[in-house]
């Protein structure tokens, strides 16, 4: 299996548009490491575009951040993490917890992501798409946020056998 070594006990955060291959990334990767709104939106509401369900989704993502960081366990955050005030509370629980914090950073070409996205089974509106991709930080800013390291996907996809060894940043 390809993949990333990531600071042992610390979180990850994916960083991305819908369709921009977060979920697939994270899927490399022990399903017990995985926080997801989507699905706790789903298993909360049975959809996982039930957007009224992400209070609690959010609750329920929390919880398990501060079980999995507290007893020195991986969490990758397979959330869109576009916007700087939610990468912001993941930042304060991870030195909440004295853990570090990483951020893979999916810097995929828009229409890329657009032609990902509709070939998805739950396609995520167009202009939602559009909106995160335009939101995305670059790698100086997560930096200046206070990820240790930022990884980006193109970067990782292009050169072979990064996702095996690990980063220096």
């Amino acid at each position: 299996m390809d993949v990333l070594e990531l600071p042992a006990g610390g979180l990850c955060a994916l960083v991305g548009p819908p369709g921009s291959g977060k979920s697939t990334f994270a899927a490399r990767y022990p399903d017990s490491w995985r926080v997801c709104l989507d699905v706790y939106r789903r298993l909360a509401t049975d959809s996982e575009a039930d957007q009224s369900a992400t209070p609690v989704a959010a609750e329920i993502q929390n919880l398990l951040l501060d079980a999995r960081l507290s007893r020195g366990l991986n969490v990758l955050v397979d959330s869109t993490n576009v916007l700087p005030h939610v990468r912001a509370h993941l930042l304060a629980r991870v030195r909440y917890w004295q853990r570090p914090a990483v951020a893979v950073l999916f810097d995929v070409p828009l229409a890329t992501v657009e032609a990902q996205n509709a070939g998805r089974d739950r396609v995520v509106p167009p202009h939602i798409v559009r909106e995160h991709h335009q939101l995305l930080p670059d790698a100086a800013q997560l930096h200046r946020e206070g990820f240790a390291a930022v990884h980006l996907v193109s970067e990782l996809l292009a050169t072979p056998g990064a996702l095996r060894r690990a980063a220096r940043n």
